[in-house]
């Protein structure tokens, strides 16, 4: 019987690239040869160090590739992040520990280089619990039926002075990265875009087909850009002759409601629109406030997005602020060994904290996963505790730990990576 050779798992070299992106699209399901235009795009994920593969001989058999990234906590401290993406195993090698591997060289050197977590949008849910991450934000698509919004057509856009015109993607890339920064301040769950996304989302750079979009910026009566969205139209018509049009959004961003509003409110005012589909979207988005009828906003979609895994829990925890003073002493049980132990946090009237190791005694015990996903206050510790998730090691501990770690406002990531 011939003995199966040892599979490598180790940091890719720039000449294996082109065999790694095969076996990246192959356990994608798609077309496994890339041209060398598409290669040639694709070449500017190469990190070194920071692709891996799984290697049977010569041939690349699993993918993993991570990049820096920041991710915003609540009160709008970035941390740094790990940010993980092209995650695959190829059919034929599945069973063996390959991503388990590649996941521990990742987080090793992650926690090495001092990132605070790591970062995933998960494509299947029960993977990544495995390896301390857990779902630490939501989102949600909607659908507008235009024809019932109850807007007025004559005034799609309210009369505050503000203006909103359309743009192309040259203008998206000169004034987008400053509107996201201020954007990304605000708002907990949002990571950082660099240059490549810009370049990728307007077309400027292209890993594939292409379609351009319509882009549209929102300026408030003293020409601050407060608003941009990127947005599709099809050419549908019904049997009566009559335009049947869909406006899909490929993203929306704002740094004040009034822009979120004029923007919602213009793509519903579009000749021959009769349908808005947002993209991705927080929750508890002010979309369908904004309509005199808000049932004309349904939602068509709604799942975990953001998974988030803690490498430093005192870092973390300092980071964020709180919603008033309190004291909470957690058992963070963590497999892995990254970032387990008892913390004491204690949270000041200002709404800082101050976390550090303790001998005392628990006030709730949970895993490094569940940690993460009242991290960025969006679960309740109330609701794992019911779950049988989080335990009370103290009666009431689990209502402090909402009261200090709940947002008012749900935290949401509009990219994928």
């Amino acid at each position: 019987m011939t003995r199966r050779p040892d599979i490598d798992v180790r940091p890719i070299t720039e000449p294996e690239f082109p065999e790694w992106q095969r076996a990246l699209n192959t356990g994608f399901l798609r077309e496994p040869v890339l041209s060398e235009e598409q290669l040639a795009a694709r070449r500017n994920q190469f990190v070194p160090g920071r692709l891996l593969g799984a290697f049977d001989g010569t041939r690349c058999v699993a993918t993993f590739r991570s990049f820096a990234q920041e991710l915003t906590a609540v009160g709008g401290t970035p941390v740094p992040a790990d940010a993980i993406s092209n995650v695959t195993v190829t059919a034929t090698h599945r069973r063996r520990g390959l991503l388990t591997r590649m996941m521990s060289q990742d987080l090793a050197a992650a926690k090495e280089r001092g990132d605070v977590v790591a970062t995933l949008i998960a494509a299947e849910y029960p993977i990544y619990g495995r390896y301390g991450f857990g779902p630490a934000t939501s989102m949600a698509e909607w659908t507008v039926d235009v024809t019932r919004t109850g807007l007025d057509p004559r005034r799609p856009v309210p009369d505050d002075g503000g203006r909103i015109d359309l743009v192309d993607g040259e203008d998206v890339r000169k004034l987008g990265p400053e509107l996201h920064e201020r954007v990304r301040r605000a708002q907990p769950g949002v990571i950082s875009r660099d240059e490549l996304w810009w370049r990728v989302n307007t077309g400027a750079v292209r890993f594939g087909a292409w379609t351009e979009p319509f882009y549209a910026v929102y300026r408030s009566a003293d020409g601050e850009v407060e608003g941009l969205v990127s947005y599709e139209c099809d050419d549908k018509w019904d049997d009566s002759k009559q335009p049947r049009n869909t406006a899909s959004v490929d993203w929306l961003i704002a740094s004040t409601p009034a822009a979120e509003r004029a923007l919602w409110r213009y793509l519903c005012s579009i000749d021959w629109i009769v349908r808005v589909k947002t993209g991705r979207r927080a929750p508890d988005d002010l979309l369908p406030l904004c309509f005199p009828d808000a049932r004309a906003a349904r939602i068509t979609t709604q799942a975990d997005w953001l998974w988030v895994r803690l490498l430093d829990v005192v870092r973390a925890l300092e980071a964020r602020t709180y919603g008033g003073p309190g004291s909470l002493v957690l058992e963070v049980v963590d497999g892995a060994g990254l970032a387990g132990g008892r913390y004491r946090l204690e949270a000041a009237a200002t709404g800082t904290g101050v976390c550090a190791a303790t001998s005392a005694d628990a006030d709730l015990t949970l895993d490094v996963g569940d940690l993460a996903a009242l991290w960025l206050g969006d679960e309740s510790a109330v609701r794992l505790a019911a779950a049988g998730r989080v335990r009370e090691e103290r009666a009431g501990a689990a209502r402090v730990a909402d009261a200090l770690l709940r947002t008012s406002r749900r935290p949401w990531c509009p990219d994928m990576f």
